[in-house]
């Protein structure tokens, strides 16, 4: 049997460095209490028994309780305690781990649920679900930039930048000879410390070296309209379903053959030069492109 207290179990969101409660906005007062962890179930029990055990969540910036609590499990999703398909505590559970009613209980799942970070089934109870992004295929944006104002926490890690010669049909579609050089960037796109995509990125030689030597972890749009003063026109788009080869297995965290979401988009200027072309490889279980067509 393994014993946690609050510090550990609620602020700290299951690591171990032992960090004060109330650094989370919990204010722990003269209520302390145990969490014991035992077949996956909690059991709450008082050290020091107060009058005020409606106080073990409070918010000294006069947030509301449901939204600390939505705010702490979210956190624990993000930091992997709980995991994709995880059972999250009962409402009962939450109850006498935070000190709070049923109705702020709800209300802070509510919120979860309006975020896409968890689902219910009925008589099962709450679960942990499976990022998934939904994009505007209407509107040119980087990844974070269409993520991140849906309440999405967006990451990047990159692989490989190298200066190398293009494939045919890099160059072909970048307007350069097969023997010019190109910039290659390969990153891994995280959604919810999810790995989503694995986007390669061509430029050319001109527009890439600029590159050289930055922080790539961040949208690349933005840094070529605002530092390189490169206005960004529009993209051609093709879409393809493929199945997931070892590399794409591997860097995704799927099972080889697992079906993937191949884009190719190429990137024009405004003053209409190709500057970028790109391969983005998106989980098939965790991305969807989202457009309106018109009848006339």
């Amino acid at each position: 049997m393994v014993e946690k207290t609050l510090y550990e179990t609620i602020s700290n969101a299951g690591t171990n460095n032992n960090v004060p409660a109330r650094q989370s906005g919990i204010d722990m007062g003269n209520n302390q209490h145990i969490i014991t962890c035992y077949n996956k179930s909690l059991r709450v029990n008082e050290m020091n028994a107060t009058k005020n055990k409606d106080k073990t969540v409070r918010n000294e910036s006069m947030q509301p309780l449901y939204a600390q609590i939505k705010d702490i499990l979210k956190q624990r999703i993000m930091d992997g305690d709980y995991e994709v398909h995880e059972r999250l505590p009962s409402e009962s559970e939450m109850m006498k781990l935070f000190g709070v009613s049923r109705i702020t209980v709800r209300q802070a799942l509510r919120d979860l649920h309006t975020e896409g970070l968890v689902f219910s089934v009925q008589g099962k109870g709450t679960f942990v679900s499976r990022p998934k992004a939904v994009q505007d295929v209407q509107r040119l944006q980087g990844f974070g930039e269409a993520m991140s104002p849906q309440g999405y926490e967006t990451s990047a890690r990159v692989v490989s930048v190298q200066e190398t010669h293009p494939n045919q049909e890099v160059a072909e579609a970048l307007k350069l000879p097969q023997n010019a050089s190109v910039i290659e960037l390969t990153r891994i796109r995280y959604l919810n410390r999810e790995p989503i995509s694995l986007d390669q990125s061509y430029f050319p030689h001109n527009v890439g070296q600029g590159l050289l030597g930055r922080d790539l972890t961040q949208d690349i749009f933005p840094m070529l309209e605002n530092e390189f003063g490169v206005g960004l026109g529009h993209a051609d788009l093709k879409i393809e379903a493929i199945g997931a080869d070892q590399s794409l297995a591997k860097h995704l965290n799927v099972e080889e053959a697992s079906s993937i979401l191949r884009i190719q988009r190429l990137v024009f200027s405004e003053a209409g030069d190709p500057i970028d072309f790109e391969y983005l490889s998106y989980r098939g279980d965790a991305f969807q492109y989202q457009l309106r067509v018109e009848r006339n």
